[in-house]
């Protein structure tokens, strides 16, 4: 499916979509973040995983009727959240999204930014479900940066502006998570900066070529 969401999109409408490294085991106890600019995130950070697939935590209103998106969240059991939902609503949800970390068999990947940013800077990241996560378990954290991508964030942007896309992605680093039980702001902070600092060398590499 990531092949074919970004295959056409580069022989067609020459755009430069990077393939990115499957560096990610496909095993219980992974956690990939990633920054989110664009429709192509989820290709992206489905191939950073080797002979899987990860579960990726979305937005519920994204679970129907949204081509290929909507038959994946079925399909590979995404776990879906509603930010809109009141508190009681809210709450289960992020109930069921910690025993879907505590349980799962397969990596999860967040997109801690919850929406895409504008002008692709790293936005302010919702804090919720990914602390809830962090309680779950420990994990492996594989953090990636994407670049490039955010004028192509809608479907309407990508069909007119196919080859002004010159994608970048970049493993920015692997971190463990060893004590659920303690305080994940620290370590979500460390998680962010590390995202800032990497799409900023990304910025400068192509800025200076």
């Amino acid at each position: 499916m990531a092949w074919l969401v970004t295959m056409p999109i580069v022989r067609l409408g020459r755009a430069t979509i990077p393939v990115p490294r499957r560096i990610v085991p496909a095993k219980p106890g992974n956690l990939i973040l990633m920054n989110h600019q664009s429709v192509f995130d989820i290709p992206l950070v489905v191939q950073t995983v080797d002979h899987g697939y990860p579960r990726i935590v979305t937005r519920k209103r994204y679970s129907r009727s949204i081509p290929l998106v909507s038959h994946m969240v079925r399909l590979y059991q995404y776990p879906v959240v509603d930010a809109g939902a009141n508190k009681t609503t809210l709450r289960g949800t992020l109930d069921s999204l910690e025993e879907v970390g505590r349980t799962t068999d397969v990596p999860i990947a967040v997109f801690p930014e919850g929406t895409r940013a504008r002008e692709g800077e790293i936005g302010r990241f919702r804090l919720g479900g990914l602390s809830r996560l962090l309680a779950a378990r420990d994990w492996t954290v594989y953090v990636f940066v994407a670049d490039g991508f955010w004028r192509a964030a809608k479907f309407a942007t990508l069909v007119s502006g196919m080859a002004d896309i010159d994608g970048k992605f970049v493993h920015a680093g692997t971190l463990e998570w060893t004590d659920p039980t303690a305080d994940s702001g620290p370590f979500i902070e460390q998680v962010r900066q590390m995202m800032v600092e990497a799409l900023a060398e990304l910025r400068g590499a192509i800025s200076s070529a």
